[in-house]
């Protein structure tokens, strides 16, 4: 019985460790009127999926920016999300109904951007993945393909056997 609660408590550790490591890869971001502006920096093989952008407070909206490096012909930024309001009791949006919250994914290398907004506070919660199927069809990464060499096989060739079959007589 002793060994049987040993094994039990050494395999718990074992998964409450991996759920750990690898139970929550979001993060979770809150800006409030008061921070500076919050910078995510999405690396070249990665991208990033934002699932939530909401602000409760405020009177102008939160919106996220992002910016590529090295992108001169734009301008260098763009705004692609608007966050969700989620408190609308206060000014002109007093009767509308609350709004669903917009997702987004950006590829690296970008920067992310959130400025703060006066008297709001804004959520975002997001991931970054490592980008595993770059680099065009077949998945692997970007590598190049892996030349096979095809030597020619020995084939056999036909070659004659005497062989003699008898023939029957007197038909």
């Amino acid at each position: 019985m002793k060994t049987l609660t040993v094994r039990f408590f050494v395999v718990a550790i074992f998964l409450g460790a991996a759920a750990v490591t690898f139970g929550n890869p979001f993060k979770s971001k809150i800006v409030s009127s008061d921070d500076s502006v919050l910078e995510i920096t999405v690396p070249g093989d990665h991208f990033m999926k934002i699932t939530n952008f909401s602000q409760n407070g405020g009177t102008d909206r939160a919106v996220l920016e992002v910016v590529l490096p090295g992108d001169t012909e734009n301008g260098g930024s763009t705004i692609i999300l608007a966050a969700a309001r989620i408190d609308l009791s206060t000014g002109a949006n007093v009767l509308n109904a609350p709004e669903i919250s917009g997702r987004a994914t950006i590829a690296g290398p970008a920067i992310v951007r959130v400025k703060p907004v006066v008297g709001a506070k804004i959520f975002i919660s997001y991931k970054k993945e490592r980008d595993e199927g770059s680099g065009g069809g077949g998945g692997n990464g970007g590598a190049s393909p892996t030349a096979i060499p095809i030597l020619p096989t020995p084939t056999a060739s036909p070659t004659a056997t005497p062989f003699f079959f008898p023939t029957p007589f007197g038909d």
